[in-house]
């Protein structure tokens, strides 16, 4: 009987893909279906949850199987991942209790990690109403988070009618960067009811500026003092997304 193998043509856009989810966890535990690749993990304290669906058709080879899990230690992988050059693809080949990957290019490198047990717990998708929808450029997302980090610990979002403002205040100083509902850098933008929540930068940055290594666009769904959800679109349908909870008063 042949192993299940998986296989994407692009490993360095893998590479971003994986190293974005490792802003929240150090270990993984992903899961294979009939359709899909798929994770759904929370970081340490629970404050903010990854969430990564790739589909069948996103993968030059994928295995015909029901369900399939294996765990994996990022940092192991990013070590491996670190030697990806432009044109190679990755290839999965699943053993008992471990996992060859090999990247396939003028050269084919492989290395083989043990499947480990992630201890978790079955994630439900957080039930929240949002108000306002901004779809917007990555990048520009990323420098406002970027530039809010050089004066305060925290961000604050703001959808207006008119416009989706990234703000942050301290001591050190101010930051606002004001994106109109009409501007040419907005792409979509829904605000049934104005929405405003600060959110703590520990992971925001990281997380705004790995994925948008990955996709071009983001979603960011808000609503008054509840989580916020970042939407970064994968090639072929998929799509890694973030919930990240509020600071509170």
């Amino acid at each position: 009987m042949s192993k299940p193998v998986l296989t994407y043509m692009d490993a360095k856009e893998f590479a971003y893909i994986i190293d974005s989810i490792s802003v929240l966890v150090e270990e993984a535990s992903f899961v294979v279906r009939g359709d899909g690749l798929y994770l759904r993990a929370l970081d340490a304290s629970r404050t903010a949850m990854v969430d990564l669906i790739m589909p069948k058709e996103a993968f030059e080879e994928f295995p015909e199987v029901e369900e399939l899990k294996f765990g994996l230690n990022l940092k192991d992988l990013k070590k491996l991942l670190r030697r990806v050059k432009k044109g190679d693809k990755i290839s999965m080949e699943f053993e008992e209790g471990r996992l060859k990957i090999k990247l396939v290019g003028k050269s084919v490198r492989s290395i083989t990690l043990p499947s480990i047990e992630v201890v978790g717990e079955e994630l439900p998708t957080p039930k929240v109403v949002y108000t306002a929808m901004v779809k917007t450029a990555s990048d520009i997302l990323a420098s406002a988070i970027k530039d809010a980090d050089a004066v305060a610990d925290e961000v604050k979002f703001d959808a207006t009618e008119e416009a989706f403002v990234i703000s942050a205040t301290s001591d050190k100083g101010e930051v606002e960067v004001r994106l109109e509902k009409n501007s040419e850098l907005v792409y979509e933008f829904d605000v049934k009811e104005p929405a405003s929540a600060r959110f703590s930068l520990e992971y925001l940055g990281d997380i705004v500026s790995r994925s948008s290594k990955i996709s071009d666009i983001v979603t960011v769904e808000l609503a008054t003092a509840k989580p916020v959800h970042l939407t970064f679109d994968i090639p072929a349908g998929g799509r890694i997304a973030y919930f990240v909870a509020p600071r509170v008063e």
